[in-house]
């Protein structure tokens, strides 16, 4: 069911919030709309706001009366979001509203991502702001921007901007469940230098393409090995040998997002005949991935024209570097059953004129193994022939499970839904791990609604669940005030 307003869902403290942020840009590095969404709705409240160099917004709201010696609590959301969508989708991120559709008690977008992630954190932290009848001690909301392509805003964070050293980062997305670590990541970026030159007379140019993935988050969804667009499109054109010719290729875009489509442009002396290659290397893949990626597609269509061709040799060393780069979980944690410890995505590829670019993103709970797998692709690179850059890494954050904050949220949910939560470390890089560096002996939490397929144009949040969560904040905010 298509829906143009949804600020009469309940809990209506955050839905009318979410309305109003799903209409405005905010891209990751394009948050300034939201910040200045947040700025204004401080100042309108009576509410002391302040931004920092990098745009970052800090929101304080004093405590209810008879409550002010209770330790002030931070709440932690960030502003951007992952804009994806399908490649059909005629949208425009930069101006329109995020369209909306709910199914079956599901809150989807059609056809692009739907910013629940953070777009639910942020509208719970500014319907806590807004409220008149919580009972709470001070609260210190921290609104971040640019988390989705490399945490800026936390990085950016400088000492005594907050005050608090309770902190509750909204930024999670299992309904039931308080994180209490996170992995830490980095990029690894190669550039593979490359020659063009005509092709052989007679050949043809063909368009080749993978779509139909589900995607998802390079952390949060790795554990369930879905399809690699950019991994399946070099098979198909491996299956080819050595009668292919690369004009065009691309595929992914998002460091933190699995690639959900490919594409390539090539050349070949017999265009059925590689279209019958593909396709029987494509039924088998479609069979290896047919329960976790049914909607697998390879297509083959004839191209029309094509830029001139990389030589017979770049051609080659393009597809062995990227069959060679890994891809997915590398290992499980030993200590937590179910956590992934170590893993990698392949994000993104393009080739431009003379330099063939990777883009890949690396995760892990262990320092050294982060570091050793960013050092593997290196090697890969190197013997490619590729030159190799490094991002800074960013920190994981390491569970404390006698934290105080932890057990008051474990009695808050248990006594509100009459079960213990789970609690669960994640395999995704969080803002805690970096704030937790910055401002040592943070007690911190990650909680949220249930959403799933973020980073996706498939993303959905359950409407029940963020019920729950409304109320699982505001009572662990006045237990917490107790």
């Amino acid at each position: 069911m298509y829906v143009e307003d949804i600020s009469d869902l309940e809990p209506r403290e955050i839905w009318r919030f979410f309305d109003d942020i799903r209409r405005i840009p905010r891209c990751s590095k394009h948050e300034e709309k939201a910040a200045e969404y947040v700025v204004n709705f401080a100042r309108e409240s009576g509410l002391s706001v302040e931004r920092d160099a990098v745009g970052n917004v800090l929101v304080k709201k004093p405590a209810s009366p008879g409550k002010e010696n209770a330790p002030t609590v931070v709440l932690q959301s960030h502003l951007d979001m992952v804009c994806e969508k399908n490649r059909e989708v005629e949208h425009d991120f930069s101006r329109d509203p995020i369209r909306l559709d709910i199914r079956d008690g599901w809150l989807y977008a059609r056809g692009t991502t739907l910013g629940a992630d953070d777009g639910i954190g942020v509208a719970t932290a500014l319907g806590i702001l807004d409220s008149k009848e919580l009972v709470h001690g001070p609260v210190e909301a921290l609104f971040t921007v640019d988390e989705e392509t490399g945490l800026t805003g936390a990085f950016a964070l400088q000492p005594g901007f907050l005050e608090g050293r309770i902190m509750i980062n909204l930024d999670s997305e299992e309904d039931g469940t308080i994180y209490v670590g996170c992995a830490g990541g980095g990029d690894t970026h190669l550039s593979l230098p490359v020659k063009r030159e005509p092709t052989p007379g007679g050949w043809t140019p063909a368009i080749v393409k993978v779509r139909g993935l589900r995607g998802g988050h390079s952390g949060g969804d790795i554990h369930e090995q879905r399809g690699n667009a950019i991994k399946i499109l070099t098979r198909v054109l491996l299956a080819l040998g050595g009668d292919v010719r690369i004009a065009v290729l691309e595929g992914g875009d998002k460091h933190n997002a699995i690639p959900r489509e490919a594409h390539a442009v090539v050349y070949v002396p017999d265009l059925e005949r590689a279209r019958g290659m593909i396709e029987k290397m494509a039924s088998s893949i479609k069979e290896e991935y047919s329960k976790i990626d049914p909607g697998l597609e390879v297509l083959v269509e004839k191209g029309e024209s094509a830029p001139t061709p990389l030589s017979e040799g770049s051609t080659s060393r393009v597809l062995e570097l990227l069959n060679a780069l890994p891809h997915g979980v590398l290992k499980m944690s030993y200590d937590i059953e179910g956590l992934v410890q170590t893993s990698t995505n392949l994000a993104a590829v393009r080739l431009e004129e003379e330099a063939f670019k990777v883009h890949t993103s690396s995760r892990s709970s262990v320092a050294s193994e982060l570091e050793e797998t960013r050092r593997r692709i290196e090697s890969i690179g190197i013997l490619a022939g590729a030159g190799v850059e490094h991002t800074d890494a960013y920190p994981g954050w390491k569970p404390n499970l006698d934290s105080r904050l932890l057990a008051v949220a474990k009695e808050s949910y248990a006594s509100l839904f009459g079960k213990e939560p789970e609690v669960k470390a994640i395999h995704a890089g969080l803002e805690t791990g970096v704030i937790g560096e910055k401002y040592p002996g943070m007690d911190m939490i990650s909680i949220g609604p249930e959403i799933q397929n973020p980073h996706s144009p498939d993303e959905r949040v359950d409407i029940e669940s963020v019920g729950r969560f409304w109320l699982f904040v505001s009572d662990m905010l006045k237990r917490l005030a107790e």
